[in-house]
């Protein structure tokens, strides 16, 4: 990529990459969610992949939130707030008005509990929002289980202990710097698919962002992440912006300035109904990159809030509407995810 080129065409590069290159690969779904089709008279998506790309932005210099479709701003730091609290109910994400892990709540509702006195998962929701949060409803159903902050903030290590990896990680960055094991692991087999323990199964899909690291060259703090399985309309654009902000913050509160987020993909695929979407996308031309500023008085990880976050100058195209691939869990012991896991 010359020096002179948006960086945003390397997104726009790897759709064209995919539509050109891919391939068309048949999903898991289980019964239920078939039965969600077959009601809509639709068939399901199936996905077009490729396998191992990568993209680099320089914080540095401005925050690569996507100019070619609006992106989701709000929901994108109140998410990551909520996975920096290492909480796993989403009772804190409907108070913010973020509805991203709705589903996933939903369908352990539907799946776990023998009332079912809720046919929509809007009324669902409702009930989880009114509720207070020490409510056993909101706990049992509200709760996640498998989820990043839980992983990152709460690590469950086998003597009983919960390991906060991203705190051990900003200790070691003020202290050691050059050290190269700086890295927060989301991947752990007692939660995934036949591997998980009894009380840990979740039809929350097995961490689509394995593990990120933490790097310090040339007085500049980098962050490289690992995704093992990406949707690139939806989901990316969050991810690239998510990751980036989480950049930004560790820099902040460990005084080292920012460098490059470098984001490693596993299979990369683009869903079949976003096929149209992604084609209109590739037309536009990027606006200028917008700036994040961070409250200065802010010295703690766990200290941010919403208002200590300001994104600037932003200018985009308008937004682009796409479903969401309806998903599934475990289904008789078998594998049946979320397309792409």
């Amino acid at each position: 990529m010359s020096m002179d080129r948006h960086p945003e065409y390397q997104y726009l590069d790897l759709c064209k990459d995919i539509l050109d290159n891919g391939a068309d690969k048949t999903l898991f779904f289980n019964d239920v969610v078939l039965k969600e089709y077959k009601k809509k008279g639709q068939e399901p998506p199936f996905i077009r992949s490729v396998f191992g790309r990568q993209m680099r932005f320089d914080l540095g210099k401005d925050f690569p939130l996507l100019t070619t479709k609006k992106t989701f701003w709000r929901g994108i730091v109140t998410e990551l707030l909520w996975f920096l609290s290492g909480s796993s109910n989403i009772k804190p994400l409907l108070g913010e008005n973020n509805h991203i892990w709705d589903e996933w709540a939903w369908k352990h509702y539907q799946m776990w509990s023998d009332k079912k006195e809720f046919a929509t998962q809007a009324e669902f929701i409702q009930k989880l929002t009114e509720l207070p949060a020490d409510d056993p409803f909101v706990l049992k159903y509200g709760d996640l289980i498998t989820i990043y902050g839980r992983m990152w903030r709460r690590w469950p290590a086998k003597d009983g202990r919960e390991i906060d990896q991203l705190a051990w990680v900003i200790e070691g960055l003020k202290s050691k710097p050059d050290r190269k094991s700086y890295v927060v692991s989301a991947w752990n087999p007692d939660f995934i698919y036949e591997m998980a323990s009894e009380g840990q199964k979740s039809h929350v899909p097995p961490f689509c962002h394995t593990m990120f690291q933490f790097q310090v060259a040339n007085g500049k703090l980098n962050l490289g992440l690992y995704q093992r399985s990406a949707d690139l309309f939806l989901g990316v654009p969050f991810n690239i912006a998510s990751y980036s902000l989480l950049l930004l913050m560790v820099s902040h509160v460990t005084k080292i300035p920012p460098g490059e987020f470098v984001h490693t993909f596993g299979d990369v695929h683009i869903y079949s109904n976003h096929f149209d979407q992604v084609k209109e996308q590739m037309t536009r031309e990027p606006f200028p990159f917008p700036t994040v500023r961070l409250n200065p008085a802010v010295t703690d990880i766990d200290d941010f809030t919403q208002s200590d976050i300001t994104l600037e100058d932003y200018q985009s195209h308008p937004s682009l509407k796409a479903d969401i691939a309806t998903i599934g869990g475990f289904s008789d012991g078998k594998m049946a995810g979320k397309p792409g896991v």
